[in-house]
């Protein structure tokens, strides 16, 4: 039905507003992201526009040190559904402790959804490869008959397992309003990218394909990437990642870029390429793990990065572009997939 949906990042105390007042008479679905940067301006939001189905992704570090702590990102969020009716449903991630504790703060319908077997709406069977990521969906009786279900296998062509989560997420909403499992599985089969230098497949020419993921970098959505970058590639090809820093962590900052450092070794990422001097501490926590002979490298600037890649990247390699939107790393990923297109 005709439904309004945010463009781009439009979710804050001027994006909101903006998304919500194009809803017209003729407007069945209202789909609204509530961002915030501090407790409080989630709740405020969702006074202007309460949701029936209150969705909630993850509480993780992305912005910790903006928030003054993932306590207080855990507040913040919970805001989401606390305020819901009985007669709505929280939509929640059963695979994050912090989202699954905020069943216990909300009066609507829980409707759980994850990897665990648990979850009333959860995937299998998941595998990802260079294509996309396929799974097997599974979501609750359309007539709520308790422990009968439906099942689906789903290929996504949206890289990686992190991914699926936020299709599991849409299928509960949907299924919530009422859509049918098929169309809901046909819907998830059209979308061919998450969104602009979010996990984008480009280049192909010469046998190289980058991934353009730099259009936001958390401490999990980084790892997320580089063990996608590990899954996919076929035995004999070279997997690079090149990283720059991710932002607003505050105290944390030090630590879990140290943590991705580390992670890029142990997964045995074949290239580390570290731009920028804010994400130089990822490059020394390589060295000092092992990667003793050039497997990792830095680079001060994204020109200096991009004239040692294009001359250096041959054919089988398979590139990611991972920061946070602030390091402007989606810029040499956009320059490279053009100059491998």
């Amino acid at each position: 039905g005709p439904t309004i949906a945010p463009r781009a990042s439009f979710n804050n105390e001027v994006g909101a507003p903006v998304t919500m007042l194009e809803v017209t008479e003729e407007t069945r679905y209202l789909v609204a992201e509530m961002g915030a940067s501090g407790v409080g301006e989630i709740a405020r939001l969702v006074r202007m526009a309460r949701p029936d189905i209150g969705i909630v992704l993850k509480v993780g570090l992305a912005h910790a040190g903006e928030f003054g702590g993932i306590e207080k990102t855990l507040a913040a969020k919970t805001e989401m559904v606390s305020d819901l009716l009985e007669s709505d449903v929280a939509v929640l991630n059963l695979d994050d402790p912090r989202v699954a504790s905020m069943a216990d703060k909300t009066a609507a319908r829980v409707l759980w959804f994850g990897l665990d077997d648990r979850a009333a709406v959860r995937a299998s069977d998941v595998r990802s490869t260079a294509r996309g990521t396929a799974f097997t969906l599974h979501l609750p009786s359309p007539t709520g008959v308790e422990g009968v279900g439906e099942s689906r296998p789903v290929q996504f062509r949206v890289l990686g397992e992190h991914h699926v989560m936020n299709a599991l997420a849409a299928a509960a909403a949907a299924h919530t309003l009422g859509v049918d499992i098929d169309t809901i599985v046909g819907a998830l089969e059209t979308v061919q990218r998450a969104e602009r230098w979010r996990m984008e497949v480009l280049g192909g020419a010469r046998g190289v394909t980058v991934i353009n993921d730099a259009y936001n970098a958390s401490p999990d959505s980084m790892a997320a990437a580089i063990k996608t970058l590990a899954q996919i590639s076929e035995p004999g090809e070279r997997t690079v990642a090149v990283l720059g820093e991710m932002s607003e962590l505050g105290e944390f900052s030090g630590e879990e870029h140290d943590r991705i450092g580390l992670l890029a070794v142990r997964l045995g990422i074949d290239q580390l390429v570290i731009v920028g001097p804010s994400a130089r501490r990822m490059h020394i926590t390589a060295i000092n793990e092992g990667s003793w002979d050039g497997e990792s490298l830095f680079f001060e600037t994204q020109d200096e990065a991009f004239d040692h890649l294009s001359s250096t990247l041959r054919a089988g390699d398979t590139v990611l572009v991972k920061s946070s939107n602030s390091a402007g790393l989606r810029f040499l990923g956009d320059r490279l997939g053009e100059f491998f297109s």
